[in-house]
């Protein structure tokens, strides 16, 4: 099962960074020592597909966030620990695994690199037109951040 989604994911991202090409550089972190660049970006109707590379340095996190369309990641490099608003991990993903995160402030989550080299993860996010990467969020309560 997972196969077939991390092709679909693979041939999504391709098809977007054909249609679009490259884009200039747009970062907004949501978290510290995280970064990002836009690689792609296109508009169908009123829903926004962006392309992202996001990095995440050793023992740093995304910053407890949620988004207001689905999001679907590749590990690209590094594993990714990933916790939902329950202070529990829903997932570890090790380079090659994919990750897909649902919509709306029903699902505050949070991205942490516990490795000892960067996370990098590209990201293709499936956002109404104009809406932000992300929706900053409190802490739920978790003992880290």
């Amino acid at each position: 099962m997972r196969i077939p989604f991390r092709t679909a994911l693979t041939g999504a991202v391709a098809a977007v960074t054909v249609l679009v090409g490259p884009a200039t550089a747009h970062a907004t972190p949501p978290g510290p020592g995280v970064s990002g660049r836009v690689i792609a970006r296109t508009t169908v109707g009123d829903t926004d597909y962006v392309l992202r590379e996001l990095t995440v340095p050793p023992g740093q996190a995304t910053g407890w966030h949620y988004h207001d369309g689905p999001v679907y990641a590749v590990v690209r490099q590094g594993t990714l620990t990933h916790f939902d608003s329950t202070c529990a991990s829903d997932g570890v993903y090790p380079k090659g695994g994919t990750i897909q995160e649902p919509a709306g402030p029903g699902y505050v989550h949070l991205g942490r690199n516990l490795g000892d080299t960067p996370l990098v993860l590209d990201v293709l996010y499936v956002l109404p037109h104009g809406a932000p990467f992300s929706q900053d969020a409190p802490n739920p309560g978790c003992p880290f951040e």
